[in-house]
């Protein structure tokens, strides 16, 4: 991402963990333009429910953008049901192409439950090794704090808070409010 094109401002953290039959997705809400936080309690997780299945999914980067994405993650679902690796696969060729698409500046990790997925404007669909995914800012801090703590006994909701507060206690553009989902199992 160039800096001329888009000055100033820096992601989030969003992780997903995968363990013990469950997947969590947690998002700090820390929004920033620049060297101020404009908001700390933004909600990069949500929900969604298309064709009656149940999808999680974390964003970071341009809200708009991911709003967009979100959308049209949402309707890839809704023709092909119950088929999250299809609709992603679908989504990044889309975002890979369409002329529109290729200019938003977002990622996103999504999940059924079963899948765990990060979705790139560069076309990639990645299911992540080690059952951990980490986006954003704080992403690489949150990813190898998980990492460690998946040898542990602690559940995927435990692991996913404790590698989220390590990540806000360096990443400067990461916070504490934390919204998290939890899926499966």
């Amino acid at each position: 991402m160039a800096d001329d094109k888009f000055p100033g401002w820096h992601g989030t953290t969003i992780i997903g963990v995968r363990k013990g039959g469950r997947v969590v997705v947690a998002g700090d809400g820390q929004v920033s333009l620049g060297q101020t936080v404009i908001k700390g309690t933004a909600r990069k997780v949500r929900r969604l429910a298309p064709g009656g299945h149940e999808i999680v999914a974390g964003f970071a980067g341009s809200t708009a953008d991911a709003f967009a994405l979100l959308d049209r993650l949402e309707r890839k679902l809704e023709a092909a049901p119950g088929q999250l690796a299809r609709a992603c696969v679908e989504l990044a060729k889309d975002w890979r192409l369409d002329k529109y698409l290729r200019n938003l500046e977002a990622m996103l990790i999504v999940t059924d439950g079963a899948d765990l997925f990060v979705i790139t404007g560069a076309g990639d669909v990645l299911e992540p090794e080690h059952d951990v995914a980490a986006i954003g800012s704080g992403g690489n801090y949150a990813l190898a704090a998980a990492r460690g703590l998946m040898e542990t006994d602690l559940d995927a909701e435990t692991v996913a808070r404790k590698a989220m507060a390590i990540a806000a206690d360096i990443c400067v553009y990461t916070n504490g409010n934390l919204t998290v989902e939890v899926i499966g199992g």
